[in-house]
């Protein structure tokens, strides 16, 4: 049984989704999917990095990669304006402080846009860490394949806010585009472990 509330840990990757509340749309307008990927740049960068996502509307997935710990401590002291304190500051604390920010600031942006008030979010952000390479590969399937699960497309690659384009565009990008592709073996084969019609089913509350 998976632990959603797990601690984020350095040089850990994991699966990271949320869920707007009830019946609550994250996303209502195209400027909305680009405001919360720069978003999610601005908060998370100083801790992990990105290999795909995808966002829907009414939640999202991501798979991160937690940076090195001497990295997220340099992060840590140049955000905090004071030196790190092993003995009473925790790592995953700050890790999880910015996935916090990227969800509450995109929540306060959304309710002044929209006239709205109170949370937007589920009460927490669920994780799943990915253990072995099966789980790395299944992930990146099941988010690319995250849309045409939900109906709102036919093909991987036709919704517009996953990254399953900008991995194979030439693109400047902030994902982990080139270890990613690297790990598939190059992007033919990555284009044709996406063309897989079944795929392993995870061990994770679908969404």
């Amino acid at each position: 049984m998976n632990n959603y509330h797990q601690k984020l840990l350095p040089e850990k990757i994991y699966h990271l989704f949320s869920r707007a509340i009830g019946s609550e749309k994250l996303f209502l307008t195209d400027d909305n999917y680009l405001f919360f990927l720069q978003k999610l740049k601005l908060h998370t960068s100083p801790v992990c990095k990105i290999y795909c996502y995808s966002l829907l509307p009414n939640h999202f997935h991501l798979l991160a990669k937690i940076d090195d710990e001497d990295t997220i401590i340099q992060q840590f002291q140049l955000l905090k304006r004071r030196e790190y304190n092993a003995q009473l500051d925790n790592i995953s604390d700050f890790i999880m402080e910015r996935f916090s920010n990227l969800l509450n600031s995109y929540t306060k942006a959304f309710n002044k846009k929209y006239n709205r008030k109170g949370a937007l979010f589920m009460d927490y952000l669920k994780r799943s860490e990915v253990k072995t390479d099966t789980d790395l590969t299944s992930f990146v399937w099941y988010i690319h394949k995250n849309a045409v699960h939900h109906h709102l497309t036919k093909y991987i690659g036709e919704w517009p806010y996953d990254s399953y384009r900008s991995l194979l565009s030439n693109s400047q990008t902030s994902l982990l585009r080139n270890e990613l592709l690297s790990w598939f073996g190059n992007k033919d084969l990555f284009v044709d472990f996406h063309q897989q019609q079944v795929h392993p089913k995870l061990d994770f509350i679908d969404f």
